[in-house]
């Protein structure tokens, strides 16, 4: 290997699309145990390596040379080798600073909590220093050095003004974790996640329900690489390169979720949009029938509803840590509060508003068979489907229009 990332688990990663999206070399990924390490690092057959998870701090004793900001952090994310001597780097620094100031977060004069003990948890307490934080604590289950524990956090510093999570807690596959309990901190401005996959952890999501301006963790990692390949091939990355990257990465994973009325559409939109963008078409009431192997009219008659909604819980949450589909969801899926938070992890959520006049009621759908209770799911839902939408389309028009200009903002 002569570039690429070490860490215990990588299969997820999405270093090696960044670096050879902004680089002309093969960027390889190496999963190492900790036995492993030793040897790897002792053998010095690469050019350069970032290190991630849980290696940050392991693998200082094996370097020659530790950039300050390093050695002042205690983690190190970059190696490079020139002429056999490891030079030890932090650029999780540069990509965290880069991160907070892109979504225009201030730091200064706050106080600043860090959720973790580890590698990232030590870049992020500097990054917070430098950016000027009054107050800054890292945060851990546990008795660690330089560390306070949760309770304390809850009970002495309640009034922080930003959370910074380094911890794993929300990452893919485990997208209901979350480190702290955002409630416990009224005075918080805002939320920071190194976290990258999902798109939006349930960190993120918990502190926008509240106002709360926040931040995920996938433009930190494309900032931290570009530093990272500077110090691999002596030139960087310019900022324009990198911010097109980034808002190439997040429409490339992130799902298009069509919501609306049982009637309005989806499903003949969605087909329209897969075809065109190239992605898969998953239809969740059409998951729910193959997993339940009987129709939908079926299920409510034999079932009930609440099974049905439990059904489509189960088929949602399949799905929500996917990435690049077009989901076309049933007309009741996002009445539960669970089901809108796990579509928002990595999806953009549309509202095919179509005129009722234009939707016909069918035998086939159990709630909504005939005009009057069509009428009635109306007046019930569509608050709800404004609310949880990220955009409205007109859908009184053309399928084809209608998905046209879902493209148009999706893009925009």
């Amino acid at each position: 290997m002569e570039y690429g990332l070490i860490g215990a688990h990588l299969p997820h990663s999405f270093s090696k699309a960044i670096h050879e999206s902004l680089t002309d070399y093969t960027y390889e990924l190496t999963e190492l145990t900790a036995e492993e390490l030793p040897e790897f690092l002792t053998k010095r057959s690469f050019k350069a390596i970032n290190v991630t998870i849980p290696y940050k701090e392991a693998v200082i004793p094996f370097l020659d040379v530790i950039d300050e900001k390093a050695q002042r952090i205690g983690a190190v994310n970059t190696v490079v080798n020139r002429e056999g001597k490891l030079y030890g780097y932090n650029t999780d620094h540069a990509g965290m600073a880069a991160l907070i100031e892109k979504n225009g977060i201030s730091l200064c004069g706050k106080k600043v909590l860090i959720l973790g003990s580890g590698g990232t948890s030590k870049t992020a307490k500097a990054v917070a220093e430098d950016l000027g934080a009054r107050e800054v604590y890292r945060l851990s289950r546990g008795e660690k050095p330089g560390c306070i524990r949760y309770e304390e956090a809850y009970s002495r510093h309640s009034d922080a003004q930003v959370l910074i999570n380094t911890t794993p807690a929300g990452m893919y596959p485990h997208l209901e974790g979350m480190a702290a309990e955002l409630s416990r901190f009224p005075q918080l401005e805002a939320a920071v996640d190194a976290v990258y996959n999902p798109l939006r952890t349930a960190f993120i999501l918990a502190a926008k329900e509240r106002g709360i301006r926040a931040a995920g963790g996938l433009y930190m990692l494309i900032a931290q690489a570009a530093a990272a390949i500077e110090h691999f091939i002596g030139t960087r990355p310019d900022g324009e390169a990198v911010e097109a990257l980034y808002l190439s990465m997040v429409r490339e994973r992130e799902n298009i979720v069509l919501i609306g009325m049982p009637g309005s559409g989806k499903s003949t939109v969605g087909a329209i949009l897969a075809k065109k963008l190239g992605r898969q078409l998953v239809d969740t009431d059409a998951l729910i029938v193959e997993t339940a192997k009987m129709p939908i009219t079926d299920i409510f008659a034999k079932e009930g509803e609440t099974a049905f909604r439990d059904m489509e819980t189960a088929a949602i949450a399949s799905l929500a840590d996917r990435m690049g589909l077009v989901i076309a969801t049933g007309g009741g899926a996002i009445l539960r509060e669970e089901n809108r938070k796990l579509l928002r992890h990595n999806g953009r959520l549309y509202f095919l508003d179509r005129p009722l006049s234009d939707i016909l009621p069918t035998d086939d759908r159990p709630l909504s068979s005939d005009r009057e209770a069509l009428m009635a799911r109306c007046r019930e839902r569509y608050p709800i489907y404004t609310a949880a939408a990220d955009c409205r389309i007109d859908n009184s028009g053309s399928a084809e229009a209608a998905a046209d200009a879902i493209m148009e903002e999706f893009d925009a």
